[in-house]
């Protein structure tokens, strides 16, 4: 019986059987009125052999218009007019009938007064019911005029987690949604009960039972579902005009709780997916667990990410280092909220400040420095050259020295994949921030490590808060280059991993993570539209706008003299170190500061070719100056 129900939509037969007694009732009633329930037996002959007609005509013609495909309970003013435009088609084939002459039965012609008292009692018996069972639902469920009528849900995932979401949404009223079974694709759960809920099929099966269990929302309970599926069944659902929401990834469950509060929207880091982190927890405690922990760019995104998970380990203090006061002040008071008994301090200050740097290390004596401040945008560092150099460089060098002056146990720089044979400014001066870590390392009781990665989505100023801001405005969609690629990490996960490899090494190490597959930024860009609930090319075009100034079409994470070697973490990897003579390093680094400081852009792009082997066009400075 219950394979039976999922197989055949019962409650639609139901909806398709009372709409014809409903449709017979109304033509009935129609000559009933024309001869004041004296009906002769020449017109109750024509009613009998009508009445088949007019049903068949009302069914065919609500199943043309979509009628079937609404829920009762959701009746509105769509749903009346769609029945409005059947029972008017159906008139019109009966009228354009009437005067053809094909509906006379033994001379007698049916009455016009019968074909239009017929139109306005099966509107009125079909609208009916339809607008009964809305406000009997509303009634029924609305303890409140603010309460929301309450959605029927289908959960995806009969294991630990789903079973989880659908225990606790059954004793969560306030949540508005019933869970009314679940899937899975494990063929021993199917036709199973699992508490109170039935296990109704697989994900194969979803279709036919989004639209037989009249379901208005799929949760996706599986937190390591592969991006694939999650890709397939939130197409499926799109087709159904059904809502989706998902469960955050494991990268995400640090804690390893699932609860109906942590449910949201499918995104775009649903579809691309990426494996959970293991993280050696212990390890990772080691050398932050009751230690001051001092974090640059806390307020930006990997700042703000390190700020959340490190707190979980217990530091003694966390030093909350940035240049933008709103940002400081959001992630303090955010981290304020937790339950967790650490000291929070705030500090306003610029890296590049050396002798605020200097109050600050004296004041506060921080024992491991996380440093995530940093200019990242490439084409703006490209048109602000000295901002780049010394911000990017000149403040690491800052903290880098004082972290050796005050005896920092742990500094762990946050790098990028454009450091390797960087094509940007930015790039190129990230690499040099490695260089002068790299360098102090092997002079230094302080375990350096720079972590090397590469974007992350919606970081701020990344791709996808703009590509959603133009879909916000009509589009198009900008994608600089048809066939440009890049690799995509997770905030959370790029975060986590950082953390575990400032737990590694000796010092002196540059720390590859695995990034997984590249992805196509087109690609990206219709996963994106489509997320929206728009149609690429259609409903937002997308426009190729060419590269920008120091972009690559694929980014590379090691150059071919670091090579690559494993780590005891599967996804995290690890380059040897470059020797730079010394000597030599802070000669360049002087030259370096003295031209950007006096704004000689040609000499800056032509020292750090020196000094890291890029391929920065020293003409760009020059080009910009020649008018057009």
């Amino acid at each position: 019986m219950l394979e039976l129900w999922t197989q055949i939509p019962v409650r639609r037969i139901l909806q398709v059987i009372l709409d014809a007694l409903l449709a017979l009732c109304a033509i009935a009633c129609a000559f009933a009125i024309r001869f004041d329930g004296a009906i002769g037996q020449t017109y109750l002959d024509q009613l009998v052999v009508l009445a088949p007609l007019f049903v068949c005509l009302h069914l065919a013609a609500n199943w043309f218009f979509g009628v079937y495909r609404r829920l009762w309970r959701y009746t509105g003013l769509t749903e009346v007019t769609e029945l409005g435009i059947s029972v008017l088609t159906v008139t019109t084939i009966v009228l354009l009938a009437r005067a053809l002459g094909i509906l006379k039965l033994e001379a007698h012609h049916l009455s016009y007064g019968i074909i239009f008292i017929e139109s306005g009692l099966s509107f009125l018996l079909l609208v009916s019911p339809r607008v009964m069972r809305r406000l009997e639902t509303e009634h029924r469920q609305r303890r409140h005029w603010r309460q929301p009528v309450r959605q029927r849900a289908l959960v995806v995932g009969a294991g630990e987690a789903g079973q989880m979401v659908a225990r606790e949404m059954s004793q969560r009223p306030d949540v508005g949604v019933d869970v009314i079974g679940l899937i899975d694709d494990d063929p021993h759960k199917i036709r199973t009960r699992i508490g109170h809920h039935t296990v109704y099929g697989t994900t194969d099966d979803l279709p036919a039972l989004l639209e037989n269990l009249f379901i208005d929302q799929v949760i996706i309970a599986i937190p390591s579902a592969p991006p694939q599926e999650v890709r397939r069944i939130v197409e499926i659902c799109r087709n159904a005009e059904v809502q989706t929401r998902i469960l955050p990834g494991l990268y995400e469950l640090i804690d390893g709780r699932v609860s109906v509060n942590q449910l949201r929207e499918v995104s775009l880091e649903d579809l691309l997916g990426r494996e959970p982190v293991e993280l050696n927890t212990k390890a990772i405690a080691g050398y932050i667990e009751g230690r001051r922990i001092l974090i640059t760019g806390a307020g930006g995104s990997i700042g703000s990410e390190l700020c959340r998970q490190i707190i979980k380990f217990q530091p003694e203090e966390l030093l909350l280092l940035g240049k933008g006061e709103n940002s400081i002040f959001s992630i303090y008071h955010e981290l304020k909220r937790l339950p967790e008994p650490v000291k929070l301090t705030s500090i306003i200050a610029d890296v590049r400040d050396y002798q605020r740097m200097v109050n600050i290390f004296e004041k506060h004596r921080p024992q491991v420095v996380f440093h995530a401040a940093a200019h990242k945008h490439v084409p703006l560092m490209e048109e602000n050259v000295p901002e780049a150099i010394s911000n990017n460089i000149s403040g690491t060098q800052n903290l880098a020295e004082l972290a050796n002056a005050y005896k920092v146990e742990t500094f762990v720089l946050v790098s990028t994949d454009k450091a390797v044979n960087p094509t940007s400014v930015m790039g190129a001066t990230k690499r040099v921030a490695e260089l002068i870590v790299q360098d102090l390392s092997s002079r230094s009781q302080t375990k350096y490590a720079a972590v090397r990665f590469g974007n992350v989505l919606d970081s701020r100023g990344s791709v996808l808060p703009f590509w959603r801001s133009q879909i916000a405005s009509g589009g198009p969609v900008t994608v600089t280059h048809p066939e440009v690629i890049r690799y995509f990490m997770l905030i959370p996960e790029a975060v986590q991993l950082v953390i575990q490899a400032g737990a590694l090494g000796s010092s002196g190490e540059i720390f590859v993570l695995d990034m997984g597959e590249p992805v196509k930024m087109l690609d990206l860009a219709n996963d994106l539209i489509k997320l929206s609930g728009l149609r690429p090319g259609e409903d937002i075009q997308i426009e190729i706008v060419g590269l920008r100034p120091g972009e690559k079409l694929f980014e590379e994470l090691l150059t071919a003299e670091e090579g690559l070697s494993k780590t005891i973490y599967k996804k995290i990897f690890v380059g040897k170190p470059q020797p730079y003579d010394n000597k030599l390093l802070v000669r360049n680094l002087n030259v370096l500061f003295e031209a950007a400081k006096e704004d000689k852009e040609e000499t800056v792009r032509s020292m750090l070719n020196e000094m890291i082997g890029g391929t920065l066009l020293v003409t760009d400075a020059l080009q910009k100056s020649k008018p057009e």
